[in-house]
């Protein structure tokens, strides 16, 4: 008998030395496939056909497909040879198998009028007598089956006993003169493409013909009368889903063509053709032949529900009963979502979700060792009460749910390498310490979809779930399989070896590809496969692969490959000597330091950023905060001669230590005296960070603004006493995006407790009855903090925050007595281009009079409105006594004076 890891599908086939062979023929009615070549049968007659992947698409949960409308077709008569090799260390076998070929026989060729039975023609590898083709985990591998695996196999096998036969080899040979499609061991003549196109639900779309050529059917069910629900002589290492029915939810008026193969032009980045050519790159690559095609249903609405609202399932199952008027009517809206619908974009989603389900089943019981769910739409940035971003189901989540309600996994890790954040998948599982969420993605501070800041690298999940969502933030395009690589070995690898997961599920997008036009990275097909390669290393190697996004055709296919030879067991592509940017390794640092918390093997010294490891190890290392803090507090103390004020709290002490100065006299101000609270952080790094978030700066090429020193000169030359706050930890690494957050109800919590540790134990028992605040920058939500939680408006006289581009705390709404008193002594100067200035109802709940500067830069709007604050300062406090101390300890010379805390 011939090897069959050596069959060429197009071969024909060799009759075995014991074969008995048997001649039967078909005449049976069946339902014609839709056309969809995967390879090449050879006939007898020496003509080809074309084989289609599985039987048409049935109705399912009341939705009925285009599929199941079309007319039925009879077949041709078609002889075909059933093959038996009879392994020679099994003689006595003989009877036993004739039996069953007989019943094989029967069960395909009845001619009672009724449609046939499917059958399945299998080869089954001869692994049960060679130890040496098998993985070592006691799964017998054929990597290279017959085309039985082109045509769809079912998920039932032969399973005859061991003791009976050792092999069987099953061969179908068909003797036709016309072009005949073969689907699932059906035999049908083709349907012309012009009946499928525009049959759905009455709906006449545009020409979709192209849409449907060389793609495989569906995932029909093909009983066999020989199967078994699992079979001991053959088991697959991969198994992939994929239904054609999915490029059915598509744009009104989309035609595939040939200038949209690679790029979608015109058309929506998220094109039908994006399973297709991924299908089709694994087919021509001879992947899909050694994988087993896993049956698979849609969703079921419990399903759904494990993640997802009702609301939510409404929304999407909705979208099937849209009339043609409808669905134009609300594209704008769905245009907000980052989304386009017609009548099948349910069905799809449906079935593109239980498509991930099947997947993880699949690998959870054994089935198969690792699957790849080429499914489409994606899932992962659908939120649980809302579809967005081309996701209606998070198909990830969903399995990932289903799998551990089912037990057949206790813990699940994530990896999402899609070049956008993840939104709903993590989401999903915020609190959730069954589910470890990791993704790298393309951030910029927050601008990049799906813009905003819960993709930041301190977004680590809360209450039982804190730890579980790792997140690594790149902070613009450009990063690649260094920076991926160098990722993966510091951070990615080592959290998911402690975390230990039952079950490795990819969030597989392909944007992060050399060539995407959204991702704009240069992640490279070997690349790919070297994460995947690292991957299959965790949870005894189940792991499921679903993709996700990826939009030029041609990186999307080449990286699919990669992935797919991996788990098939190759070894990944040689990659080129690799060095991570320094933006990268400043990234990683960071992520370092926030997980470092929650994983002990995070080892938060090895990230660090060479130039700082390079440095001798008994040479003392400073952080540029701490070098600034000692820097400022000794220019106040020589230039201004202000004094540090000692914090009797050890944490504030720990954080602020040097941080808050007064001049001598600022406790001696008397009753009528003014004291000024300033509260601000450095000003500006003059190396911009807005959109990054994580900082690597060229101190070379960078400077520092202290403008808060020009606040302090106009309180000593007035005769101000004064008492400064400099509230700067650490240097802003994360960009603070204005759009649907430019107003928050709280201030920062820190900087808060220190402002308030401030106010109990200095401010309110100091004499002055005329307390000015100001705040700078990020300085305003600490002042904020304060006067929501204290009684402050029976001494504070004047607020004043200069904003920059900053998100603003706003007034308590459920004290009146407080909201009324702010809007009469507040002042809040913003850049002409803040965004607060575009909505009065967002000023109105800010409370205060909102004035502008032309100044885009917080430093330099504090410069700009300096006058008007001084101006507004003195009209609040009145004058003051001449009687009373200055910041120089003898008594003022000039009416006005006020004592001003900084």
């Amino acid at each position: 008998m011939s090897d069959p890891e050596a069959m060429d599908v197009d071969s024909e086939p060799q009759t075995a030395a014991n074969a008995v062979v048997v001649e039967t023929t078909t005449t049976d009615p069946v339902t014609p496939p839709l056309p969809g070549p995967t390879g090449d049968v050879t006939m007898e007659s020496g003509d080809t056909a074309p084989v289609s992947d599985a039987t048409p698409h049935e109705k399912v949960q009341g939705v009925t497909s285009p599929v199941a409308e079309l007319p039925t077709t009879k077949a041709p008569e078609v002889p075909f040879v059933l093959e038996v090799a009879i392994s020679t260390d099994a003689p006595d076998a003989a009877p036993n198998v004739l039996q069953q070929a007989s019943s094989f026989v029967d069960a395909s060729g009845d001619s009672s009028g009724s449609n046939p039975q499917t059958i399945v023609p299998a080869v089954i590898s001869e692994a049960a007598q060679s130890s040496a083709n098998t993985d070592g985990e006691g799964m017998s591998i054929d990597p290279e089956p017959s085309a039985s695996a082109v045509l769809g196999e079912s998920t039932s096998q032969p399973n005859p006993s061991a003791a009976e036969v050792s092999v069987i080899d099953v061969t179908m040979q068909t003797s036709v003169q016309e072009s005949t499609n073969i689907a699932v061991g059906t035999t049908t003549p083709a349907l012309p493409l012009s009946e499928i196109a525009g049959l759905s639900n009455g709906h006449a779309h545009p020409d979709t013909s192209a849409l449907f050529e060389s793609a495989p059917v569906a995932r029909g069910s093909s009983p066999s009368t020989l199967a078994g629900p699992t079979s001991p002589l053959r088991m697959y290492r991969t198994g992939y889903i994929y239904d054609m029915l999915m490029m059915m939810h598509c744009q009104d008026g989309y035609t595939p063509t040939a200038d949209n193969v690679v790029s979608a032009g015109d058309y929506h980045p998220e094109d039908p053709m994006r399973i297709k050519r991924i299908f089709t790159k694994l087919a021509e690559a001879g992947m899909i032949k050694r994988m087993k095609k896993l049956q698979f249903e849609e969703v079921k609405p419990e399903q759904v529900l494990l993640v997802h609202t009702e609301d939510h399932m409404v929304k999407v199952e909705g979208t099937a009963s849209l009339s043609d008027e409808m669905i134009h009517d609300s594209k704008q809206y769905y245009d907000q979502l980052s989304l386009y619908v017609n009548r099948e974009t349910a069905t799809c989603a449906r079935l593109s979700c239980g498509g991930v389900i099947q997947a993880c089943t699949s690998v959870c019981l054994g089935e198969v060792r690792n699957a790849f769910a080429i499914v489409r739409p994606p899932g992962h940035h659908a939120e649980p009460d809302e579809p967005m971003g081309f996701c209606f189901y998070n198909n990830v989540a969903v399995a990932a749910k289903e799998m551990i309600k089912q037990n057949m996994a206790k813990k699940v890790l994530i990896l999402d390498w899609d070049v956008h954040h993840g939104n709903g998948t993590q989401r999903a599982f915020w609190n959730d310490p069954n589910v470890l969420y990791i993704s790298l993605h393309r951030h910029d501070g927050g601008r990049f979809y799906p813009t905003s800041d819960f993709g930041a690298l301190d977004m680590v999940g809360e209450g039982p779930g804190e730890g579980r969502s790792v997140n690594i933030p790149w902070p613009s395009a450009g990063f690649g399989d260094g920076d991926y690589i160098y990722a993966f070995q510091k951070i990615v690898m080592p959290i998911a070896y402690e975390f230990d997961p039952d079950l490795v599920i990819i969030s597989a997008g392909f944007d992060a590809a050399e060539g995407d036009m959204l991702g704009e990275c240069h992640v490279s097909p070997a690349g790919y496969g070297h994460m995947t390669h690292m991957l299959c290393a965790l949870a005894k190697g189940k792991v499921v692969v679903a993709l996700e996004g990826g939009y030029n055709l041609d990186a999307i296919s080449r990286s699919a490959l990669a992935v797919a030879q991996v788990l098939l067991g190759e070894t990944p592509a040689e990659l080129n000597t690799l060095e991570a940017s320094e933006v990268a390794t400043e990234v990683i640092h960071e992520v370092a330091k926030v997980q470092g918390k929650y994983w002990k093997s995070i080892d938060v010294k090895a990230c660090e950023p060479p130039e700082v490891t390079d440095i001798d190890g008994e040479s003392p290392v400073y952080s540029i905060p701490d070098l600034l803090k000692i820097h400022r507090a000794h220019h106040m103390f020589t230039k201004h001669e202000l004094f540090q004020i000692p914090l009797a709290n050890p944490d504030l002490e720990a954080a602020f230590a040097g941080q808050v100065i007064c001049n001598e006299g600022v406790y001696e101000t008397g009753e009528r005296g003014v004291l000024v609270v300033f509260v601000h952080d450095f000003g500006n790094l003059r190396v911009e960070t807005d959109g990054v978030s994580t900082t690597n700066v060229s101190l070379a090429n960078s400077y520092l603004l202290d403008t808060s020193d020009a606040v302090v000169r106009w309180v000593k030359d007035s005769g101000f006493n004064i008492v400064d706050v400099n509230i700067l930890q650490s240097i802003p690494t994360r960009y603070n995006t204005p759009g649907p957050r430019m107003i928050v109800n709280r201030g920062p919590e820190k900087e808060g407790q220190l402002l308030r540790y401030l106010w109990d134990n200095y401010i309110e028992l100091s004499e002055a009855e005329n307390v000015v605040l100001i705040g700078h920058g990020t300085g305003c939500g600490a002042i904020m903090e304060l006067i929501n939680h204290r009684e402050v408006q029976f001494k504070v006289k004047a607020v004043v925050q200069v904003a920059g581009i900053h998100t603003l705390v706003k007034i308590d709404p459920h004290n009146e007595t407080r909201r009324n008193w702010f809007r009469q002594s507040n002042r809040i100067y913003v850049p002409s281009s803040h965004p607060v200035l575009d909505d009065e109802k967002v000023q109105r709940r800010l409370g205060g009079q909102i004035f502008t500067s032309e100044r885009a830069k917080v430093v330099d709007v504090l410069n700009d409105v300096l006058p008007q604050i001084q101006s507004f300062v003195a009209s609040k406090v009145g004058p003051i006594p001449e009687s009373i101390p200055t910041s120089n300890g003898h008594s003022s010379l000039e009416p006005g004076a006020a004592a001003v805390l900084v």
